[in-house]
């Protein structure tokens, strides 16, 4: 009787693509930023209503995390209170990625 020797490869994931769907993956974090890439630069109110089952704690935690990974930034207007957040070059960069869930969801949803 003839054994065969397999060579099993462990696969591995490159730490940058998985340091993007940590982001990514997090709840809420994409659709915050879908939003602002189709809507523009949002106030916290109107971030809130449009991803409306996400309490106002957590979407406060995931704009922090978003802001610090530099997917997003925190404007504030001088001469005024108005703070929004809009998308940063890198946050932008993602426009196609989010073009092609949207390709993706509408074809098997």
């Amino acid at each position: 009787m003839e054994t065969r020797s397999s060579t099993t490869q462990e696969f591995e994931l490159c730490p940058k693509f998985e340091k993007t769907f940590e982001i990514l993956g997090q709840k809420w974090n994409g659709l915050i930023i879908e939003t602002l890439l189709s809507e523009g630069p949002q106030r916290f109110k109107n971030l809130a209503h449009t991803v409306a089952r996400c309490s106002d704690r957590v979407l406060v935690e995931r704009l922090k995390t978003l802001e610090k990974e530099g997917l997003i930034e925190r404007v504030t207007h001088s001469n005024s209170s108005l703070i929004e957040y809009q998308v940063t070059k890198r946050g932008e960069a993602l426009r196609p990625v989010m073009d092609s869930v949207h390709a993706f969801a509408d074809c098997w949803y």
